[in-house]
């Protein structure tokens, strides 16, 4: 948290623009505990002082229109249904700032974020208009007529706070997702309602006298979860097409970037976490609508693999070892899709340990995307799909099973009934899939029964794979999850990638013999 303690009772946060309401709330409450306040520092910017004329210029690269064929709706149907919820709240407005949201409710994207196709904006959406508060540079004329064939209006980006003044002063009821929504705002409608409204002070006690609700007077504002961030995640069709579609490129450049990095370590080639990654990016680049990585790439050799979001920095990253397992946790935005994919592997021979736990790692995910449950099933139930296979030998991993993803937004969204990335970790052995959820299996008593679609389509080391743990089943999950990998992929792939496809998506055979000893047949990888 950023906020200087000045003298034994007073604190002053450094920017309200830099915390949600709820955020500058716990931190009040947090302080007011040692008995400090805790104020805004509005003029002057104690930080804006330090920067003077130094401070680098904001980003601004264009913003670009995200075509109807990947949103699959167009933006007057989604600011229609956002109105709807407007009428039902009693609101008249509604405050977006989490970029995200702004982009899928505009069919817009930008490259203001590292990694995430968003831009700097705030939106206002009323019952009878919009307006889009953003740097006008950015704006191309092919934007421009986008927004007002939607009925958006173009604000510039820093009079958002006047803006939400006026409509306080015009008694709105605006709605805030206070989670989200910076602190200067809620902060400038409150203010503003109270100012705007002191003049009714004698009516509201005139009321409260009689008894009447106190709210009576003027504007309080509705403070609840944005509706976008569920209709977000629940992928249209034409989204989870550009879904499957990138999914599928992007694994043929996988399949391309393991051929090298394979032939590389044959050679005995001396290769940093870094050259790993830099030669990913390269592969990924080729590949058409290839827009930027979704996150940094996480590229790990030996113990740097189990640390979860590790970074290799080319001043320090190890080089990687042929003899440990080397983790490649990776994604990439695409004009019709965002990926996120991980997958370990071992360029020697693994012990027997670290097959066992990889082998309960691929459990857990077998029985994760086998699941059928019950629609309206909480996460934490099918959590315990995931970790059982952990479990029953002591073991688990120390962070969530899975998260959203976004259509070719962030990589990191809510996970509600949408896409979703399960990523299942024990020391640094991690495999994940980005999965669709509700793909409908039964109907019983008026409820549906749901199941899973994979998106990710990316070999899994059999080498790393203890047959012996494996039921029949599982060994037949993992040969017909292969069957389709090569039927998906290799259409995209020639040469030594088709053949590097080919040799790793080989069935393997579990024989019993008078039910007592068991034989394996290994694929190459």
């Amino acid at each position: 948290m950023m906020f200087w303690l000045l003298g034994p009772k007073l604190a002053l946060i450094r920017e309200q623009f830099l915390f949600s309401f709820d955020a500058a709330e716990e931190l009040k409450e947090a302080i007011a505990k040692k008995n400090h306040k805790l104020v805004y520092l509005y003029n002057p910017n104690l930080v804006d002082e330090i920067w003077k004329g130094s401070r680098p210029m904001p980003p601004n690269k264009p913003i670009r229109v995200h075509e109807l064929k990947y949103a699959g709706v167009d933006v007057a149907s989604k600011l229609s249904f956002l109105r709807s919820e407007l009428l039902d709240t009693c609101s008249s407005a509604i405050i977006v700032s989490m970029l995200d949201e702004i982009a899928w409710l505009l069919n817009l994207r930008g490259s203001d974020v590292p990694h995430s196709p968003v831009m700097y904006a705030y939106l206002i959406v009323e019952v009878d208009g919009a307006k889009l508060f953003v740097d006008n540079s950015k704006v191309t004329q092919e934007v421009l007529n986008h927004l007002e064939n939607a009925g958006v209006e173009l604000k510039p980006y820093d009079t958002i706070l006047s803006e939400v003044e006026s409509l306080a002063a015009k008694g709105a009821e605006l709605w805030f997702d206070t989670s989200s929504v910076n602190a200067a705002i809620v902060n400038t409608y409150k203010s503003a309602c109270d100012r705007h409204f002191e003049i009714h002070a004698s009516d509201r006690k005139g009321n409260l006298h009689n008894g009447s609700n106190d709210q009576s007077w003027g504007p309080s504002g509705v403070y609840r979860a944005s509706p976008i961030s569920l209709a977000k995640a629940v992928k249209n069709h034409a989204e989870l097409e550009g879904m499957r579609n990138s999914h599928l490129r992007d694994a043929a450049a996988l399949a391309q970037f393991w051929v090298w990095l394979e032939e590389e370590v044959d050679k005995e080639v001396k290769l940093t976490e870094v050259d790993v990654a830099d030669k990913l990016l390269e592969f990924r680049s080729k590949q058409a609508g290839f827009i930027d990585t979704s996150f940094d790439t996480i590229s790990g050799s030996g113990a740097n693999g189990a640390i979860i979001h590790y970074k290799p920095e080319p001043e320090s990253c190890s080089v990687v070892d042929p003899k440990k397992l080397f983790l490649l946790d990776s994604g990439a935005q695409y004009v019709d899709g965002t990926t996120d994919v991980t997958r370990t592997v071992h360029f020697g021979e693994p012990t027997a340990r670290e097959k066992e736990c990889f082998t309960r790692v691929l459990q857990g995910h077998i029985a994760l995307d086998e699941a059928v449950f019950p629609e309206n099933t909480p996460g934490f139930v099918l959590d315990a799909f995931a970790r059982s296979s952990l479990w029953k030998i002591g073991l688990d991993y120390r962070h969530g099973t899975g998260h959203g993803v976004g259509a070719a937004l962030n990589v990191h969204e809510a996970m509600n009934q949408g896409t979703m990335k399960i990523m299942l970790l024990a020391f640094g052995l991690r495999i994940s899939f980005v999965l669709k959820r509700l793909i409908p299996r039964n109907r019983y008593g008026g409820i549906e029964y749901l199941g899973f679609e994979k998106l990710t389509y990316v070999p899994i080391q059999t080498k790393l794979v203890d047959l012996s743990l494996l039921s029949v089943a599982e060994v037949d999950w993992l040969n017909n999850y292969h069957a389709q990998v090569w039927e998906k992929v290799s259409p995209l792939l020639d040469g030594s990638a088709s053949e590097w496809l080919w040799n790793n998506t080989r069935p393997l055979v579990k024989h019993y013999e008078l039910s007592v000893h068991t034989t394996y047949n290994i694929s190459c990888w």
